[in-house]
């Protein structure tokens, strides 16, 4: 199988697991509060990838960008209880689409942070996703929940993540970024879980475990399909958590998406995909030249 075949199909894996994730959590927060269930989340997270981490003689954590990360899990904090609490606040598919804003913010912060130009196409990607979200979220015909600004702003927050992320990635390995993305979420969620504590009962802890689970398929799964491929090849196929999220948020919550999210959706997809369609083509072309140097 060649490496965009596996990418393609890691990544198909990663979205389908992402929303297994978020749906666990939606259950679980029928139960317990967010920061409960946060912390449990995050806590079954690190010890599903101990038994690595103690094989390893604890090597994982080798890594010149100690700083980075403990930033990133103080910004991934926030974040992440947003982002959960949105789920009790707004159908799964809707908390879905308005993180599709994520690839297109990162881009903006892209320029500034990571030294990137910004092109016409991401110019026009950048209008066609904002477009996208005023088409989901109606200002001034619908009154916008404390979800909607709370999922905005998680997603922001999130952005911010994966610019780190990226420049961690350089020299550190998948695994030992999820190893301190799950030690420092575990030990962060615990100081705050400690005024917030709700006992989970049985079926709330398996929901939780499940979540923690597929949450680490989905890092993993995804990880590896950026080493195999350029990042800008696997956004399109981020579309396919909005199919996924609309069929568990019908069949398990009762949920029916409404017209103008799959609308919107679909204008933020568009943008995304001229942005990954654009940025493979530059990378050909930069291929091109340097073999036409080299010949």
């Amino acid at each position: 199988m060649s490496n965009n075949k596996l990418a393609i199909f890691l990544i198909i894996i990663a979205m389908f697991f992402g929303t297994l994730m978020l749906s666990f959590l939606k259950l679980a927060q029928e139960d317990i509060n967010v920061y409960t269930a946060g912390f449990l989340r995050f806590f079954f997270g690190l010890l599903i990838i101990l038994p690595y981490i103690i094989k390893t003689n604890f090597s994982v954590f080798k890594t010149t960008h100690f700083k980075k990360h403990l930033y990133r899990s103080i910004l991934n904090l926030p974040a992440m209880l947003l982002y959960f609490s949105t789920l009790v606040m707004l159908p799964i598919e809707k908390v879905t689409a308005i993180s599709f804003v994520v690839p297109l913010i990162v881009t903006i912060l892209a320029v500034f942070f990571l030294g990137e130009r910004i092109y016409i196409y991401r110019t026009l990607a950048l209008i066609l996703g904002f477009s996208g979200m005023l088409i989901i979220l109606r200002p001034g015909f619908v009154d916008t929940s404390i979800g909607v600004y709370m999922a905005l702003f998680s997603s922001l927050l999130w952005s911010i993540v994966i610019i780190i992320t990226k420049k961690i990635s350089k020299d550190d390995s998948s695994i030992t970024i999820l190893a301190y993305q799950s030690l420092f979420m575990s030990i962060f969620c615990f100081i705050v879980v400690l005024f917030f504590w709700q006992t989970p009962s049985v079926k709330t802890i398996i929901y939780l475990i499940l979540s923690a689970l597929s949450g680490t398929v989905l890092h993993l799964t995804l990880n590896h399909a950026y080493k195999l491929v350029d990042v800008s090849m696997t956004q399109p196929y981020s579309f396919l958590n909005l199919v996924f999220a609309s069929i568990i948020g019908y069949f398990v919550f009762s949920e029916t998406p409404d017209l103008y999210t799959w609308i919107g959706a679909s204008v933020i997809f568009i943008g995304i995909f001229i942005i990954s369609y654009r940025e493979m083509k530059l990378d050909k072309e930069i291929i091109r030249k340097r073999i036409d140097i080299k010949s």
